[in-house]
């Protein structure tokens, strides 16, 4: 069965006043995304993807062309649209349980099972207690999801959410979002500067580029993905041309 589209950008285009100065951050952007998708963007910094993602979560109304969430205008933020940002923004004087329930509606019911419930999901358990400054960037991460997952979002919204961790930590943190997303399955759109990170987790790839979408690729590989594998540096070896031109080594023969 065909999945309808959950997002809906049509002709949409963006701009901003910087020093009298008109400057076009998106440019007639047309893009669907299917419900259940994992989509990543990609593209140097300036080329309007950050600006796509504050549309579509409805922090950014000011544009032309159309933007639709499950076929209605989206004008403002909502509870069914999680943001994750690059840093993590949790309350420093709260525990982990308590910045979660920070973030639900007043009077939820079974918050705190609905709160264990999501800290199991990030295999954060037993850290119920702990303060962030106890936590490491990629525990503070965690919470930061399981804050957003709290509120059952139909869609989450990543904007570049492992920038700020070492290597190892932001792959393991893949790792974690792909299982997040292999069981969730909610529509997630991650913008991300990171090629290797843009095809380990989306199924399709956009990439921006002056604020246009200049081509859209099909990963069309099995989950969880193989890193060391051929298809999977083909198919890095592919976007990043696009970028830099011409390799003298293909990714498949530089791993």
């Amino acid at each position: 069965m065909e999945l309808k589209p959950i997002i809906e950008l049509s002709h949409l285009s963006k701009t901003f006043n910087l020093k009298n100065k008109r400057v076009e951050a998106l440019k007639d952007v047309n893009l669907q995304i299917k419900e259940g998708e994992f989509v990543s963007i990609i593209g140097a910094s300036g080329c309007g993807k950050s600006t796509l993602l504050r549309v579509i979560g409805g922090l950014d109304a000011n544009y032309e062309g159309e933007a639709l969430f499950e076929g209605y205008a989206v004008r403002a933020p909502s509870r069914e649209k999680g943001f994750i940002f690059q840093d993590h923004r949790l309350l420093p004087w709260l525990t982990v349980e308590d910045n979660i329930k920070f973030s639900l509606p007043p009077k939820t019911q079974n918050a705190d099972k609905l709160i264990s419930e999501k800290l199991e999901i990030v295999n954060l358990k037993g850290f119920e207690k702990a303060y962030p400054k106890e936590l490491s960037g990629g525990m503070a991460q965690r919470v930061a999801i399981a804050r957003a997952l709290a509120n059952h979002p139909k869609v989450l919204l990543l904007d570049e959410p492992f920038g700020a961790l070492d290597a190892i930590t932001k792959i393991k943190m893949q790792e974690e979002m792909e299982r997040i997303w292999q069981r969730e399955q909610i529509t997630m759109i991650l913008v991300t500067h990171d090629i290797d990170e843009a095809v380990y987790l989306g199924e399709r790839v956009v990439v921006m580029s002056g604020g246009v979408i200049r081509t859209v690729h099909n990963i069309n590989l099995p989950n969880p993905r193989n890193r060391i594998s051929i298809e999977f540096n083909k198919q890095k070896e592919s976007i990043y041309k696009e970028f830099f031109g011409e390799l003298e080594v293909p990714f498949s023969y530089a791993i």
